[in-house]
């Protein structure tokens, strides 16, 4: 690469030392001309001061002093070329040192250049012999596979005649066993036409049987069009009436009749709303006794168990009064003799010990018993409730953090809003919508934990600021709620709220997580929701369609469980 350079530079500089050479002698040329010019001029000059011709000889005087200027700009230009020749020369005659300098280099590259013609041809050569030897395989195999082949051809011709012989025996033990078979089947043709004679008899019997029952559904048919024609002629009449008195009483026909229509419309959806009230009254007591039973079915398994709690508790009271900690009875024997003491201690309990704990027992489920019904399971309020919950103090706090949250809650309703009024519009609705509309917490296991994050958007038409008031009361067990308040959030801005929730029951919790806004108070929908099965049918209706008596028709259904919990089902 570098000895290129310097040969480019060589060249480019005997170029420039060229074209500065060729700019010289056409100076020099130039030159020469001017000067016989003046020498003209002079002796023009001379002849006419002889002859005494003064304008002749004024133009002639000028005309030198002009031909003497160009002569000095041309020898300076000549000294200024003369001067960049010498210096190119000086630049060319560095780069042929240079170029001396590496001319071994050069012969080496030479070398290495032809060397390496000389590898290409020998890999040519190779390749080429290698392209020969496998030219040469590939003939050998295709004569291979041209020998199988005639091989393969020739098995496949004595295996068809091998096949055609025994075909040719085989359709000779055919024919014999075909006319027995032939012989066999008449005889059965001859049964089945009888039985196919009995069984056109039976349904030329049938299809009477049913043109009589077409008959009577067509009558059944006629009087219900008669019926109905009656009694739209009968509303008609009943509307010829109304019109005929409405027009005696001078009032509006058009608005009577609709408002007429619409009350029997109202009538009929009134009757319609009745009937689904009834059947999801219906649903409602069904499910609440089947909580009943579950509930009845839990508190009874755990009866004993609550027993011996109370027997330990006053063992620990008792017996153990200077302990601070108490040992679990599990650490200290076997399962079976913790029974068998458990039963002495139960024989020995004096009776108002008893008494004490069955009230103490009737005191806590009074404590526990849920504000709404039917929401909360009883069992879990009897074994999930933790010794701190049951302390007397614990209990106080709970009562004023509910009472607080009351009083929060009447101050918010009771409290004065700022109104958005923008360019004369006032903003209505709800200031903040939350993406998601709904948190919803699907198929959850109990003991999990589970968060879901949500946004708050500003959708009112200024800034407006929110704070998180709270929850339900019945789900403050169940969730917490992490909100930084941002402050004063523009009109488009939006923040974010973190719910956790950890279930203890596996039932379904339907509440809400309100907030405050400038402008009013709105709240986002919680739901948790228990795995449960979800069985559904792909038709809703079985169609067979046509059909000739006697035929069989069958038609598939599908069940799906689109729910996370799995069922049996018959």
């Amino acid at each position: 690469r570098n000895l290129k350079e310097l040969d480019d530079l060589a060249r480019e500089k005997e170029s420039v030392v060229q074209k500065a050479r060729n700019k010289l002698s056409t100076c020099q040329l130039r030159i020469k001309m001017l000067a016989k010019q003046l020498d003209c001029v002079v002796t023009e000059i001379e002849k006419e001061e002889e002859a005494g011709n003064v304008a002749a000889l004024f133009r002639l005087q000028a005309m030198h002093k002009q031909l003497c200027a160009e002569l000095e700009k041309e020898k300076d230009i000549e000294l200024e070329i003369a001067l960049t020749l010498e210096e190119n020369m000086l630049e060319m005659w560095q780069i042929e040192i240079e170029q001396g300098k590496y001319e071994i280099h050069r012969e080496q590259v030479k070398k290495d250049e032809e060397e390496l013609e000389m590898q290409y041809q020998e890999r040519a050569e190779v390749r080429i012999w290698k392209e020969k030897i496998a030219a040469l395989q590939a003939e050998g195999n295709r004569q291979c596979r041209e020998k199988k082949e005639q091989e393969a051809q020739k098995e496949y011709e004595e295996r068809h005649k091998k096949i055609l012989e025994d075909a040719k025996r085989n359709h000779e033990k055919a024919v014999c066993f075909l006319r027995k078979t032939m012989a066999r089947v008449r005889e059965k043709s001859a049964k089945e036409e009888e039985e196919t004679q009995e069984h056109m008899e039976r349904r030329i019997q049938a299809v009477l049987s049913l043109k009589t029952s077409i008959a009577s559904s067509r009558e059944k048919l006629q009087t219900l069009q008669v019926w109905k024609k009656a009694r739209a002629f009968k509303a008609k009449k009943q509307e010829m009436k109304m019109r005929e008195a409405i027009l005696a009483e001078g009032g509006n026909v058009a608005k009577e009749i609709l408002l007429h229509k619409r009350l029997l419309e109202h009538e009929k959806e009134k009757q319609a709303s009745r009937e689904r009230q009834k059947s999801r009254k219906i649903e409602i007591v069904s499910q609440i006794l089947k909580e009943k039973a579950s509930i009845d079915k839990r508190k009874r398994s755990q009866s004993c168990t609550k027993a011996v709690k109370v027997i330990f508790h006053y063992i620990f009271k008792t017996y153990v009064p200077s302990q601070k900690l108490w040992c679990s009875p599990s650490a200290c024997s076997s399962a079976g003799e913790r029974t068998a003491s458990v039963e002495e201690i139960s024989a020995e309990l004096p009776h108002d010990v008893l008494c004490e704990s069955e009230d103490e027992k009737e005191r806590e489920e009074s404590l526990l018993e849920p504000e709404f019904p039917g929401l909360w399971s009883q069992e879990r309020a009897l074994h999930k409730m933790s010794k701190e919950e049951m302390d007397p103090k614990q209990l106080a706090i709970r009562t004023v953090k509910k009472t607080t949250f009351v009083e929060k809650m009447e101050e918010f309703q009771t409290g004065i809003f700022h109104k958005q009024i923008v360019s004369g519009h006032e903003y209505k609705g709800c200031a903040f919508y939350s993406k998601p509309g709904c948190i919803h917490f699907k198929d959850f296991d109990v003991g999990q934990t589970y968060k879901k994050k949500i946004v708050l958007i500003n959708a009112s038409y200024s800034v407006n600021s929110c704070r998180l008031v709270g929850i339900s009361e019945w789900l403050k067990d169940f969730i917490s709620i992490h909100f930084d308040p941002p402050g004063k959030l523009s009109a488009g801005m939006s923040c974010e709220t973190v719910v956790t929730f950890k279930p203890m029951i596996n039932e379904t919790l339907e509440g809400e997580v309100m907030f405050m806004a400038q402008t009013g108070p709105f709240s986002v929908p919680l739901k948790c929701t228990a795995k449960r099965c979800i069985l559904a049918l792909d038709k809703e209706l079985i169609d067979f369609g046509s059909h000739v008596v006697g035929e069989t028709i069958s038609r598939t259904i599908n069940l799906t469980n689109s729910g996370a919990l799995g069922t049996r089902f018959k």
